[in-house]
């Protein structure tokens, strides 16, 4: 259901009956702002929660007093506890343009902050989906912003040390295939000399299948969750008695982590329906059938329905994090 016209006047009425006053349309303006940021924070909170490396994540309460304490200091979105570092501040952010700029009071404001409680500031900020994370101070000041631009962001990302995030391969070949038995012929149609079958059928067989096509009957269910979050191509096998269909991984294609949580939520959504991250980050598991990512990745690999899994580090590494061998794959 859409909203009236004169929706910011109808909440405008409501607040000044109970003693609040607001220009309606700055009332609008905020919360057209709240509806555009929050997603954001509750989508990067429901991440480094599932990824399986983060001990405490929660929102910081924005209201400061005294008012006076705005000018010096700003309240960053998170505080975070990760298996790797002590408590970080993050300042969360979602931005389409390949650079994300910060005016040069906010970033002192929100630096004050941090120096104040002796922790690091990182930034969090989703780029057409794709998340990153790094320590504010890889923002580099232009004329009168502090900019970086996505490819540097990149090259810092911390997501994947922290947070447990990783980028992996689903095998070639891997998927699902429906045999589908012919039971009826409904019909055939001629047209500009390519013949076109209509059948009665009834699905007899469904396996699954690893590297190369090989048919498998022992995969893990998490395993095979990590199917509705690829993008599987589709292939059709004709035979006298019937039509396999396969739905297999390509040669083309990695995914990170994070992106395969939105897919797996994406899965269990009406056609059309967002996802409500508020919602997510609520329940007990953020998703029930895949609680475990890193040993479903784990398992896939050892099941050749994974080839490759990439755990990045950052081109600079933090003092304050542990210094650990990247695992290997």
């Amino acid at each position: 259901m859409s909203a009236p016209d004169d929706a910011d006047r109808l909440i405008q009425e409501i607040l000044s009956e109970v003693g609040w006053n607001e220009e309606p349309a700055d009332l609008a303006r905020r919360i057209r702002r709240l509806d555009q940021g929050l997603p954001a924070e509750d989508e990067f909170i429901a991440v480094c929660s599932w990824l399986g490396k983060t001990k405490l994540i929660h929102k910081l309460d924005q209201h400061q007093s005294p008012a006076t304490s705005r000018t010096t200091v700003q309240v960053p979105d998170l505080l975070a506890h990760f298996e790797s570092t002590g408590p970080v501040l993050i300042e969360v952010k979602s931005k389409r343009s390949p650079k994300l700029s910060f005016t040069a009071d906010y970033l002192r404001r929100l630096s004050a902050y941090a120096d104040l409680l002796g922790v690091p500031l990182l930034i969090a900020w989703k780029f057409h989906g794709v998340w990153t994370l790094f320590e504010a101070r890889h923002l580099t000041k232009a004329r009168t912003n502090f900019n970086i631009r996505f490819d540097e962001a990149m090259r810092q990302n911390l997501l994947g040390v922290v947070a447990g995030d990783v980028s992996y391969k689903i095998a070639p070949g891997a998927g699902i295939v429906l045999g589908c038995r012919k039971e009826a012929l409904l019909g055939i149609n001629v047209e500009n000399g390519a013949t076109t079958e209509q059948w009665q059928m009834r699905i007899d067989s469904v396996h699954f299948t690893s590297k190369g096509g090989q048919p498998r009957d022992d995969l893990s269910d998490d395993v095979k969750t990590l199917f509705t979050a690829w993008d599987l191509e589709e292939r059709q096998t004709f035979t006298p008695t019937h039509i396999y269909i396969a739905f297999q991984a390509g040669e083309e294609g990695m995914m990170f982590g994070h992106m395969a949580l939105v897919q797996l939520l994406a899965w269990r959504q009406r056609a059309g329906e967002a996802i409500n991250w508020r919602h997510v980050i609520r329940r007990d598991q953020v998703i029930s059938n895949m609680t475990n990512f890193a040993g479903a990745l784990e398992r896939a690999l050892g099941q050749d329905v994974v080839t490759l899994v990439l755990h990045q580090v950052p081109a600079e590494t933090p003092s304050y994090l542990a210094q650990q061998d990247a695992p290997s794959a």
